[in-house]
């Protein structure tokens, strides 16, 4: 593997790839008859970002061949980077509506800064964008945006029965985060390989490889949320006061017992800023955090056995070091 400025100068050479599609994207339906709709939904689009899933939806589809001529190839994989980005979008504005969430990014959130209809709009709209983009592709890359999406609202369904429900189960758990932010990972990356003309064996192996790094990306964001990370663009416990169930909280509920678990349940029921001690030291005597770094490192060996699979290459590379970040960002 290269050198880690190599790998930088390519991620942010597709960063800026994608951030000036978007642009020109955005500019283009601002300017159109549903003006007043990108002026919403913009302010939420061009807020700021990794940007790591449309990133990752170029990567492989040149890992899996679609890199012989940039230009060509830009042209026909940028559509799909940009739809993906778009319904993540809007899933994040109807996210924070649901999660009566002020905040986004360190920047107000559409419902708090205009209203919840308004947001409801602006997210529909990207839907609708994101699939106005997408729907140029095969009826093969269609369906997988299709069903990526059905998974998503099966499983914020999913997660809004199980807030504040001390019974979830990691199984529970595991569904949930497999529909809301692995699904869209895998989904994207195998679609990013069809569009290469990859076979169905090779772009399996790619979606395994995002279905695995978005288990690990979500794990790794629960343990920031409760280690507190100014990365996360939000405050330190978000997801306890939410009522989330989180791997580390399911975790802990599961192995204690007794005086331990009924004070652990009072301490989540009624969490606030100076239960913060308490509830660390709750999941240390438990294991729970550690636990879950444990999983985070599983879910990520299995992504690069996936990725490893492919011939050695500058996205390879890429995608190699890009998992490995996410390995050292929990600890």
């Amino acid at each position: 593997m290269q050198t880690t400025g190599v790998h930088v100068e390519l991620l942010e050479q597709k960063r800026e790839e994608v951030e000036v599609a978007l642009v020109a994207h955005v500019e283009a339906a601002a300017a159109g008859e549903h003006a007043e709709a990108m002026a919403l939904a913009r302010q939420v689009l061009l807020a700021g970002g990794k940007r790591w899933r449309p990133i990752l939806i170029l990567l492989a589809n040149e890992l899996a061949g679609g890199g012989d001529d940039s230009a060509r190839d830009s042209f026909e994989i940028m559509p799909l980077a940009l739809a993906f980005e778009m319904i993540h979008t809007a899933t994040l504005v109807h996210d924070d509506i649901n999660d009566g969430a002020k905040f986004r990014r360190n920047v107000p959130t559409l419902h708090e800064s205009y209203d919840a209809a308004q947001a409801i709009i602006a997210g529909d709209y990207l839907f609708v964008e994101g699939f106005g983009l997408g729907g140029r592709y095969d009826e093969r890359i269609v369906r997988l945006m299709a069903d990526c999406c059905a998974r998503i609202a099966s499983a914020e369904l999913m997660q809004l029965r199980h807030v504040g429900n001390l019974a979830t189960t990691p199984e529970d758990y595991y569904r949930i985060i497999s529909g809301k932010t692995a699904g869209p990972f895998e989904a994207g990356c195998e679609a990013a390989a069809l569009v290469a003309n990859a076979d169905e064996q090779r772009a399996a192996i790619l979606g395994t490889f995002g279905l695995e790094l978005g288990l690990a990306f979500q794990i790794v964001d629960d343990l920031l949320d409760l280690e507190g990370d100014e990365r996360m663009g939000k405050p330190r416990g978000t997801d306890v006061i939410e009522g989330k169930m989180t791997l580390p909280l399911i975790h802990s509920l599961t192995m204690s017992h007794g005086e331990s678990r009924r004070r652990l349940s009072e301490v989540i029921d009624s969490f606030h800023e100076g239960l913060w001690g308490e509830l660390t030291d709750l999941l240390n005597a438990t294991g729970s955090l550690d636990y879950a770094r444990t999983l985070v490192d599983n879910h990520l060996a299995r992504a690069l056995d996936a990725l490893l699979q492919f011939p050695q290459s500058d996205a390879r590379d890429a995608l190699e070091w890009l998992t490995r970040q996410v390995m050292d960002r929990h600890e």
